[in-house]
Parts: C-alpha cells; sequence; structure tokens
C-alpha cells in the first residue's frame, strides 16, 4: 500500500503501513523460536533438581501416571513451573510496556514504585500484623505494589501536561525511595520480620503450590490481554506526544491504561515471587534487536521471553549448588547486570521513539 503525502509533519491516516514481508517473516521466526525455548524451559524445570527425572518419566507423570518420581513432578515441580511461568509471562510483558508509555530504556516494574510497594507490604504484615506464612501476606505484596504504581501515576500524572515520561519516572523514583525507607525501618527495627522478609525480598518460586498460581492467574492474563490489546496505540505513543494526539491516540488515557497494564502485571508477579530484578528491563531490549520496536509484536515476544528467562534462571539456580539452590532472583540479577553495564558501555541508552 503506497504511503500517503505527509503535510506539514503530520502523516494523513493513523493507519499504520504494513511491514515487509521478509520483516513479518523474521518476526515470525522469532516468535516460533521464543516458543520454542519456553516449551524447553518448562521441560528443563519439569525434569531438573535436587534429583533429575527423565523426560519419560515427567511425560507419564503429566498423562496420570504413578510410577517412579510421578508424585515429585506433580505435586512439586509442576506448581513451580507454572507459577513461573506465569511470574515470566507478566515480568516481559511489563518491561515492554512500562518503556512504551515513559519512553525510557531503564524502563522496568520498579521504575514507578511497583516493587518498592510490595515490599513495603510485606514488611508491615509481617512486622505489624504478625503473618507468617507466604499465603497470608501475598495479597498485601500484591495491594502494595498496585497502590504504590497508583500513588506514582498520581503524582506523575499532576501539573502541566499530564503524566509525561520524565513526570512519571522522577515521580516513580520518590516513591521508590519513600518506601524503601519504610521497609529498611520496619526490618531492622524488628529481627524476625527481617528473617522472614529477606527470603520473600529475594526472589524464589520455591514453596508454592498450585492453589496460588490459580488465584493469581486471572490478574495476569488481564494484565497480557490490556497490554497486547493497547500495543498499537503503544506504537502511535513512541512517535512524541504531539504527533501521537495528531494522529487521534489519546494520550493520557493510553499511558494510564498500560500503567494499570503494568501494575496488574508487575503487582502479581511481585507478589507471588518477590521484586524480581532485571527480566523486565533486559528481555525487552534483547528481544526489540530482532522484532524491532513495534508494539504488537514487542510486547507478546517480551513475555515469551520473560517467561522462558525466568524458568531457565530457576533451573540454573537448582544446578548451581546441589543439594542446595540459587534463588530465582539471585540468578536473574547475575545475569541481568553485566547486560546493563553493556549497554551502558555501547551508548544504547536512549529515549524509545521512532
Amino acid at each position: 500500500m503506497p504511503l500517503k503525502p505527509v503535510i506539514d509533519g503530520v502523516a494523513p491516516t493513523a493507519r499504520p503501513v504494513p511491514p515487509p514481508r521478509q520483516r513479518v517473516a523474521a518476526r515470525t521466526t522469532v516468535a516460533a523460536l521464543l516458543l520454542a525455548a519456553v516449551a524447553a524451559a518448562v521441560c528443563a524445570s519439569l525434569a531438573i533438581g535436587t534429583k533429575s527425572v527423565p523426560l519419560s518419566d515427567v511425560f507419564a507423570a503429566i498423562g496420570g501416571g504413578t510410577d517412579g518420581d510421578a508424585a515429585v513432578v506433580r505435586e512439586l515441580r509442576m506448581p513451580r513451573t507454572f507459577l513461573g511461568l506465569l511470574v515470566g509471562l507478566a515480568l516481559g510483558a511489563a518491561g515492554a510496556v512500562a518503556q512504551d508509555i515513559t519512553r525510557n530504556p531503564l524502563g522496568d516494574p520498579g521504575l514507578i514504585g511497583i516493587s518498592a510497594g510490595g515490599a513495603f507490604a510485606v514488611a508491615v504484615s509481617i512486622g505489624a500484623l504478625g503473618l507468617t506464612s507466604p499465603y497470608q501476606y501475598i495479597w498485601f505484596a500484591f495491594l502494595g505494589a498496585a497502590l504504590a504504581g497508583l500513588l506514582a501515576y498520581a503524582v506523575g500524572g499532576t501539573g502541566y501536561g499530564g503524566a509525561t515520561p520524565a513526570k512519571l519516572a522522577l515521580a516513580g523514583a520518590a516513591v521508590t525511595v519513600l518506601l524503601d525507607a519504610g521497609t529498611n525501618t520496619l526490618v531492622l527495627l524488628d529481627v524476625r520480620t527481617l528473617d522472614q522478609y529477606r527470603f520473600w525480598a529475594v526472589g524464589s518460586l520455591a514453596g508454592r503450590d498450585a492453589g496460588l498460581a490459580l488465584q493469581l492467574l486471572p490478574f495476569v492474563v488481564a494484565g497480557l490481554l490490556l497490554a497486547v490489546g493497547l500495543s498499537g496505540r503503544l506504537n502511535a505513543l513512541a512517535l512524541g506526544d504531539d504527533l501521537a494526539s495528531s494522529l487521534g491516540t489519546k494520550v493520557r488515557t493510553t499511558r494510564a491504561l498500560g500503567a494499570v497494564a503494568v501494575i496488574l502485571l508487575a503487582g502479581t508477579a511481585v507478589a507471588a515471587a518477590g521484586p524480581v530484578t532485571f527480566v523486565g528491563l533486559v528481555v525487552p531490549h534483547v528481544i526489540r534487536a530482532f522484532t524491532g520496536p513495534d508494539a504488537r509484536w514487542l510486547v507478546p515476544c517480551s513475555a515469551l521471553g520473560g517467561a522462558a528467562l525466568m524458568l531457565g534462571a530457576d533451573v540454573v539456580g537448582r544446578m548451581a549448588v546441589r543439594p542446595g539452590e540459587l534463588e530465582a532472583g539471585v540468578v536473574t540479577a547475575l545475569l541481568g547486570a553485566p547486560f546493563l553495564a553493556l549497554l551502558v558501555k555501547r551508548g544504547k541508552l536512549k529515549e524509545h521513539t521512532r
């Protein structure tokens, strides 16, 4: 379809020009490879642990078999794998949307205070309310993450221009610093709170059951549907607020809905596994190098990449220090920190515009 002339720097229509067939084929290949990577990570998560289980036994256990290690696979590893899949999908998609709505290459759930809000709520529930089980304080973590994200957006949305990318980043930083100070105060004043909080804060998939994953599933599904549904508007938003408005995009509404998607996705992930770092930052950068900045491909592919990375990190953690294990949040931090340093060194940190 030919391009129509541009008058005064503004295209007369918001209808996107179809990409070349080669670009579509390449992006489809990337999506297929990511699906294969997720499938491989799921198989590895079910088969590898303190005791390795042959894949034939894994498939037999999934099919209802009771021989050998079927109970281990079904009762311990399947819930953990399912939860890791949900957390990875949520963090990958949340990172992609956060980077687009803030036009910030360092955008991730922590940028608008979500991780800090979840951590503060957990510290309060342990220290002030005396909760002792993750199943008791996980909903406090979700509520705290959601309220912190809403607070950051409310603060960043005041004043002239509404919730601009720079104001969102600054408001998120202010909320994060404030909540981190409150969390540190609570855990330092009470040794029992510190002992329980530090296990949650490191980021782990261990010790969760299928019931927890099923309770969190609706929030992840809602967040993913909203994120994918907004992808076309996010493309317009990345052109700049003025040009997006001239193309018919409601900038403030789009940014607000994007923030809701990030809060749903990241809040669920933080509640389930703690503040796992770098997944939402690293994955969209890697995926963007293969799919380009088109959010219609970037968001779903980032979700798949996040799932593969989260499950892969959990498997690596199990293998690294047998018979013990490293928490998945530790492994993602070890992988993400060098990547971030490489981005800085190569000067790749630029505002995301098209």
